[in-house]
């Protein structure tokens, strides 16, 4: 007799739709917005020309600000696709990877926190050659010297340490066998907020005799460095930082969670069969 007959049925494990329509709705936004990211990045390559001459990639001196569109945007295509898929086709596979590359990146921001607390100095080293690095390729790439001009705006600073470090580049150096009409200057986003300060023709310090006296440079520029200022910022807004973070890291280990128990479910429903 079977099963139907006698009237009775026969309830296995079953595969929860709230968890699998939760992780499909939330890695289908992901997945968008991957897809917007790496449009936008795609969008700026394409009017620099670098899609039509990808060696030029590697000719900017400098960080192109291009490639935290494309990286991140790459990372959150890639997470939300095998999430999406794995969860509406009920798909193990992508649902393991899908685990196991959040898993990746919850342990390199991990690692990353413990270093840049273990390693401070060196940390700060490396951010002031990054900088100076990009103050030598300020004038090379758009969007670089977008990025430049927002950074040293919001923290209000100059260079590096000091507005001196805008000797590094070559329009704004101040040798004498400089023909620039920079020369000896600082950009405009160095400025303080009197635009009697800037010089209307060029946007940076109108130096007709040079960058003015250390004694009085704040009066016209912002005398503190971006590395102290990032320090200083950092320290102040402690406790947002660090909520964000943890945010992010209940977010990652949520997922995982999540994908882990559809994919036992999953597994449990196919065992059954």
């Amino acid at each position: 007799m079977s099963l139907s007959m006698s009237g009775k049925h026969f309830k296995g494990h079953e595969v929860s739709c709230c968890i699998k329509y939760f992780i499909f709705g939330f890695n289908i936004i992901f997945w968008l917005l991957g897809v917007a990211f790496l449009g936008i990045g795609l969008w700026a390559w394409n009017e620099k020309g670098v899609l039509s001459n990808i060696s030029s990639i590697t000719d900017l001196g400098g960080f192109d600000p291009v490639w935290l569109f494309l990286v991140t945007g790459g990372v959150m295509f890639i997470l939300g696709f095998a999430g999406c898929i794995g969860a509406l086709r009920e798909n193990t596979l992508l649902l393991k990877f899908f685990s196991v590359f959040l898993g990746i990146i919850f342990f390199l921001e991990l690692t990353a926190g413990v270093l840049a607390f273990v390693f401070k100095d060196w940390i700060k080293d490396q951010l002031n050659f990054f900088i100076n690095n990009n103050i030598r390729a300020y004038r090379d790439d758009i969007d670089l010297q977008n990025l430049i001009d927002f950074t040293q705006e919001y923290w209000e600073c100059c260079g590096a340490f000091g507005a001196d470090d805008w000797n590094l580049n070559i329009y704004f150096n101040c040798t004498d066998t400089n023909p620039s009409r920079e020369k000896c200057g600082v950009p405009f986003s160095c400025c303080t907020k009197d635009p009697a300060v800037r010089n209307p023709g060029t946007g940076t310090w109108n130096v007709t005799d040079g960058r003015p006296p250390v004694t009085n440079q704040k009066d016209y520029i912002h005398v503190k460095g971006c590395v102290p200022q990032f320090e200083k910022w950092l320290q102040d807004n402690l406790t947002v930082v660090a909520g964000i973070f943890i945010g992010v890291a209940l977010l990652q280990i949520f997922g995982i969670c999540l994908a882990q128990n559809l994919v036992s479910d999953i597994e449990a429903v196919r065992a059954s069969w």
